[in-house]
């Protein structure tokens, strides 16, 4: 599977973060039910590597990614834990390399024409725009179409349920990342109805 096919897999990546390890498959599971399939497990804490393997082997359905690559190293554990694709919040010769020689699917994130001209050179066409609305949210894709028209990009960062229709609309925007599919309220509380409601709801979206 290649990154494409995951961005086009569902119009909403969430973003995952874990603080209890015993909450990531019910929440995975809550996440599948409600239609999305494509989840995006952070390294922000200490349990993401763990919540990966444990998706991984618990929620054959999920397509289970791991947010938040910074170094080369974590490349391989995350393929040895079972993530099908890698996200990271920028983009370095040491990552690309290592996305490459590892054969993880990464989409790696940008914020300026330079950052886009560096990933292309460095064989990325599918992008994060992070974090998109600090980088100018929707103008920003708007006048990036121009310059870079063969870029299909996925913002994240301060989207949210209402703003995501507007980012779908545009034509180089397959999907968009969000933190509101798993409030924090309602994974503490175990409140997996709620997450399976909001799941759907975001399934509902369309990309252009």
């Amino acid at each position: 599977m290649d990154v494409l096919e995951v961005m086009r897999n569902g119009p909403v990546i969430p973003v995952i973060v874990i603080d209890d390890l015993s909450k990531a498959v019910p929440l995975a599971k809550a996440l599948v039910a409600g239609a999305v399939r494509v989840l995006e497990v952070t390294l922000r804490t200490r349990f993401g590597i763990d919540a990966v393997r444990e998706i991984a082997r618990a929620v054959p359905d999920a397509i289970v990614g791991v947010g938040t690559l910074t170094s080369a190293e974590e490349f391989q554990v995350a393929r040895a834990a079972g993530a099908q694709f890698g996200v990271s919040p920028g983009l370095t010769p040491a990552l690309a390399q290592a996305a490459h020689a590892s054969g993880l699917p990464l989409l790696p994130g940008v914020m300026t024409p330079s950052d886009v001209i560096g990933a292309k050179a460095a064989g990325f066409t599918r992008l994060k725009l992070f974090p998109a609305q600090q980088a100018g949210g929707i103008a920003m894709l708007k006048a990036m179409n121009g310059p870079f028209p063969d870029i299909v990009f996925c913002p994240t960062g301060g989207v949210t349920e209402e703003t995501a229709p507007q980012f779908l609309a545009l034509p180089n925007v397959a999907c968009v990342g969000g933190s509101w599919l798993t409030p924090k309220v309602a994974v503490d509380a175990g409140d997996w109805a709620e997450i399976t409601r909001l799941a759907k709801r975001a399934a509902a979206l369309k990309a252009h």
